[in-house]
């Protein structure tokens, strides 16, 4: 997994570098990149999406047998049920995607009639495989389609036990292109030269013309008036700056990336802070296209609104983070003196966090520092509240942020993101939450700056 941790800081100046949170962090981002940064082969379809996202089920048979076992890729480990019908099991694909086939792998209880279901919003199913006649052992099947939720719905045992799967895979293309005009036309953006293509786009309803809009990476600064494109080189742990109003406005924010010679690896943050809204889009030369960033709810409202609605939103101790360094960023949690030692709310993790046998700081935990720093599981558990849960539930969306203590600030980005896929802390990766999106052969990227 890609981990992206940043150091809050206050403003720099057009194209600086700025730090990493902590040391163990550093070291965890840096193994990531070895691996990262090497391309995989992309295929022009038919690639698997379901493995290592996050699954649930009508139950279990033990603890053994979870329904995350069913999609880790190994055949040695397995999904089971229940001994009752029907049953289910279903994996969040984390977007809505295009499907083209189904791989069941039955272990020897499996089902003789089911269903494959799709939904985006794993509330309303629509069916596309039936069967009453399954015979079990590997099967292929082809679907047509698109969802986020793809769900195996089991009616009919073929044995006295109850429905077991080693791995249930699902393939598709990889991407789906945005339904809506936000991004404007693609035909007119060159070919690269280089790795990939960025186009830089004004979402900023107005507030500010093309001239103040300003991006700065590697050593160049630019106005998109000047300049809307970077051919952009092979590179490592690297950041692109935002400014409006000025090249060094402190109205500002940033993306991060790797990107190789034949492979895009890159997120949008809200690690340290929100500065400016910020989207971007990613499309492939094999036809993978995928967005991730704030929502276009969040792009159309003023900036003021969102500023409100984040305060509205988040519990008493979280209201500070929009007023600390007010007009200009909501900060991260962990970077307010409040969640820090001798802060108001310095305790705020520290009884549920030695629930579960854990001694950090309340910054630490909001940061995944210190011990949680190589523990991204427990890290990510503790933020989303579901760390007393079974392992089973805690990667499932559906319990996250369900009860205090948690962490609110990275709620909200998740809520107002595209796909409620956001970084709202550093092992935010976790479960497949994140806004990381990772591709080989890339041909552009767009990236979307609001006000």
């Amino acid at each position: 997994m890609q981990r992206i941790v940043s150091a809050p800081t206050s403003s720099p100046p057009a194209g600086a570098a700025r730090p990493r949170a902590a040391l163990g962090l550093v070291v965890v981002l840096i193994a990531a990149l070895f691996t990262v940064l090497a391309p995989t082969p992309a295929r022009a379809a038919d690639q698997l999406l379901s493995q290592g996202r996050p699954a649930t089920a009508s139950s279990t048979e033990n603890a053994g047998t979870p329904a995350s076992a069913a999609v880790d890729g190994d055949t040695g480990t397995r999904w089971s049920s229940a001994f009752s019908d029907p049953q289910w099991i279903r994996v969040d694909l984390g977007s809505v995607q295009q499907l083209s086939r189904v791989s069941l792998n039955w272990e020897a209880a499996y089902a003789t009639a089911f269903q494959i279901q799709t939904s985006t919003d794993a509330t309303t199913w629509t069916t596309v495989h039936s069967t009453t006649t399954a015979t079990g052992g590997t099967q292929s099947i082809t679907i047509s389609g698109s969802g986020r939720y793809v769900r195996l719905y089991g009616t009919a045992r073929g044995t006295p036990y109850g429905y077991s799967l080693w791995e249930f895979q699902v393939y598709g293309p990889g991407g789906t292109t945005p339904p809506d005009d936000f991004w404007g036309s693609t035909t007119d953006i060159p070919p690269a030269s280089n790795a990939v293509e960025v186009k830089i786009l004004n979402r900023t309803n107005g507030k500010y013309p093309d001239s103040q809009v300003y991006w700065s990476f590697n050593g160049q600064t630019h106005s998109i008036a000047e300049q809307p494109y970077l051919d952009m080189p092979a590179n490592s742990a690297g950041r692109m700056y935002f400014y409006l109003g000025s090249p060094n406005s402190p109205y500002y924010d940033f993306i991060e990336f790797t990107v190789g010679n034949n492979v895009f690896n890159g997120n949008t943050t809200r690690v340290d802070a929100f500065g400016l809204k910020l989207a971007m889009r990613l499309h492939t030369k094999d036809g993978y296209d995928a967005e991730v960033g704030e929502n276009r709810q969040t792009f159309a409202e003023d900036r003021a609104t969102t500023f409100q609605r984040f305060t509205d939103a988040v519990p008493d101790q979280f209201k500070v983070l929009a007023r600390t360094q007010a007009p200009y960023r909501i900060i991260a949690p962990g970077s307010d003196p409040s969640f820090r030692a001798g802060g108001a709310n310095a305790n705020y993790f520290t009884a549920y966090a030695q629930s579960v046998g854990v001694n950090a700081a309340t910054s630490d935990i909001f940061g995944c520092a210190a011990s949680l720093a190589g523990n991204p599981d427990m890290c990510a558990a503790l933020n989303r509240h579901v760390a007393t849960l079974p392992a089973s539930q805690q990667s499932d969306p559906a319990q996250f942020y369900k009860a205090a203590p948690a962490n609110y600030y990275a709620k909200f980005w998740h809520d107002n993101a595209i796909n409620h896929l956001a970084y709202g802390f550093p092992y935010d990766d976790v479960a497949g939450q994140s806004s990381f999106i990772s591709h080989a052969n890339p041909q552009w990227l767009l990236v979307a700056v609001g006000w």
